[in-house]
């Protein structure tokens, strides 16, 4: 079994020749800890005394970290042994205070902002020291909930905090007995009823149970952990075709699942090439449109993939420092999320190697076309090796998305629930025709109805000084905890502003674009459109911030003449979900005029065939010009 590694060395930027760092603790050290922490806590050693099972457990947390710092410690010197270089016997800086102050562009450390010079192997988190390193550990409950045996039983269990897979696991995918033994007719069946559509020759068949698909067992924990404990409709098609090694092209609706339906089988392709010779390779890269999305994608990355053996992910995104993540790369990472214009900028630098790279993830693939990202794409994927798979997935899938697709796939899967490009089912619209002056009446009126009120509430708008404007005044007006959130705020105040939003310490964010795609704002159960979409794609994404993993939830979306050009594609995409239109839409001449030019450009594609109401039409309009003469 592999030793497990607590902290990886990092280098620093400013001398590249300095030696590494080895990590070597001392029982004075471990004192010292016990010392500094009875004289930051005085009142704890007055009025608390611990039990004996207490005692115990503290007892234990050090001989762990004792024994993991030693454990490292001799991997590290092993390791520089077989490489020829000469071992060093500096420890590691064992508390927090011994620690520099970052400079600008360095790592920093998660816990106190000091210069991260370690990763932490477990949580993949940058610390200063192995006093940060142990309350990692601990706020991620790791430390103490280790596995051993009974002490009745005589042996010690062994503890692992990183689990490097047996060498019996198979990571290829087998489809599982039972799914085998069911019928063909049963298989189409199950799929109808979960409203599964799959297009392609050899598609495999979806799983009912994430145990199904094989995973490692640690993997399987992390399931049950993070919450996934059956798998949304979306994900039984996906996961078992993105193991197979299908390339797949997926539509669902917002908030079905997707994400985990391609991290999946990205962290299997991971740990197939950690095994493999390149196990130093990056393996997988995620490209997103957005970076709150990337920021996203990173953290339920990160919650799958704890405690198997180097597993890291890089983040490369706009808007943090760039040495910091060229710092980042340097450390043996297995999986790039990124925005393409970031990685583009760091390709050209030559700091990273795509040729290990087995698998390709285009998330929210529609909205890349639309902010310009296309060429971009298909830049970076010419760096790429031919063979790798490519997952490509959005809540809707236009025209330019299926020309792209014929471009970047072979042979692609295409898994589609629900009806392609409609609305989330889950979601209760509410279209409401209210007149510029009106809307901020209107907004106060719902945020003042109980029925309709439920904190924190998502306010999209179409630019960033109305954004602004308007939280001053739900704000002033309410008295309601408002925060405004678009691009003209920093990278760190968009992340402050989104981890707020999802711990509900705001009632009312009002928002751009930005919080529209693939987000998983799953507390949020009121959406409000204060100004109409630019294109129903954005608002079939915007509206379903409010139907995340199957919940309901409700959208209220204001119009006017202001968005006549939209009034037909959205009489033709809400009207069948069963919502109620405003009669000043339905009646509005704007409607009829588009519905008329609708009617004829379905007359002239089919004129290449000659029927009877096309004849009748010809002599109608013939008799008509003779009269008019």
């Amino acid at each position: 079994m592999f030793v497990p590694r607590t902290l990886k060395v990092k280098h620093s930027f400013d001398n590249t020749n300095q030696a590494s760092k080895k990590l070597k603790v001392s029982q004075d050290d471990v004192e010292n800890n016990k010392t500094i922490q009875q004289s930051q806590h005085p009142s704890l050693k007055d009025t608390f005394t611990p039990t004996e099972s207490e005692c115990g457990l503290q007892e234990e947390k050090i001989e762990l970290e004792e024994t993991l710092a030693k454990n490292a410690f001799l991997t590290e010197n092993l390791h520089h042994k077989q490489e020829g270089f000469p071992v060093e016997e500096d420890p590691v800086k064992s508390f927090k205070k011994n620690q520099r102050w970052p400079e600008p562009g360095e790592p920093v450390c998660v816990l106190c902002g000091r210069y991260g010079e370690y990763i932490c192997d477990t949580t993949d988190s940058d610390v200063c020291s192995l006093e940060c390193k142990a309350e990692n550990l601990t706020r991620a409950g790791l430390l103490l909930n280790i596995a051993r045996t009974p002490s009745d039983s005589g042996n010690q269990g062994k503890s692992s905090l990183v689990t490097p897979l047996d060498s019996d696991d198979v990571l290829v995918y087998q489809e599982d007995p039972f799914i085998s033994s069911l019928s063909e007719e049963q298989i189409q069946q199950l799929r109808h009823d979960l409203g599964i559509v799959v297009h392609g020759e050899g598609v495999n068949r979806p799983i009912v149970e994430f145990i199904h698909c094989g995973f490692p067992e640690i993997l399987n924990e992390n399931l049950k952990r993070a919450g996934y404990e059956v798998p949304t409709p979306v994900q039984m098609q996906m996961i078992p075709v993105g193991l197979a090694g299908r390339d797949v092209i997926a539509s669902a609706d917002t908030g079905s699942g997707k994400t985990a339906g391609f991290l999946l089988p990205v962290l299997v392709r991971a740990l197939e090439e950690t095994q493999g010779k390149m196990n130093h390779a990056t393996a997988a890269l995620i490209l997103t449109p957005t970076r709150e999305l990337a920021i996203q994608i990173e953290g339920q990355a990160k919650e799958l993939a704890r405690g198997l053996c180097n597993m890291r992910t890089a983040l490369l995104v706009g808007g943090m420092p760039l040495p910091q993540q060229l710092h980042r790369l340097k450390q043996n990472i297995k999986i790039i999320i990124a925005t393409p214009g970031r990685l583009l900028d760091i390709l050209k630098q030559q700091v990273i190697q795509m040729n290990g790279i087995k698998v390709v993830v285009i998330d929210e693939a529609d909205t890349m076309l639309k902010m310009g990202f296309q060429q971009q794409v298909l830049d970076i994927l010419n760096q790429i090796p031919e063979q790798y798979q490519t997952l490509l997935t959005s809540a809707t899938i236009p025209a330019s998305i299926e020309q792209l697709a014929q471009e970047i796939l072979q042979n692609p899967v295409r898994v589609i629930l629900g009806e392609k490009n409609r609305p989330c089912s889950n979601v209760r619209q509410i279209i409401l025709w209210v007149e510029e002056p009106s809307k901020k009446k209107k907004l106060f009126e719902i945020l003042n109805d109980r029925k309709l009120y439920h904190p924190p509430v998502v306010v999209f708008v179409d630019c960033k000084l109305g954004a602004d404007l308007l939280c001053d005044a739900v704000q002033k007006v309410m008295d309601l905890k408002t925060v405004s959130i678009h691009s003209d705020k920093t990278q760190n105040e968009r992340n402050s502003i989104l981890q707020g939003l999802l711990h509900g310490e705001y009632d009312v964010v009002i928002s751009t674009g930005v919080l529209g795609r693939g987000l998983d704002l799953v507390n949020v159960k009121l959406v409000v459109n204060f100004d109409m979409p630019s294109s129903m794609d954005e608002y079939v994404h915007q509206i379903g911030r409010a139907g995340r993993l199957g919940q309901r939830g409700t959208a209220i979306t204001f119009i006017n003449n202001n968005n006549k050009r939209l009034f037909l594609d959205v009489v033709t995409r809400v009207k069948p979900t069963g919502s109620l239109l405003p009669p000043q839409l339905t009646n509005s001449p704007y409607l009829h005029d588009q519905q008329r030019k609708e009617r004829l450009k379905e007359r002239q594609a089919n004129r290449s065939v000659v029927t009877k109401e096309y004849l009748i039409d010809i002599i109608r309009k013939h008799d008509r010009s003779v009269s008019k003469r």
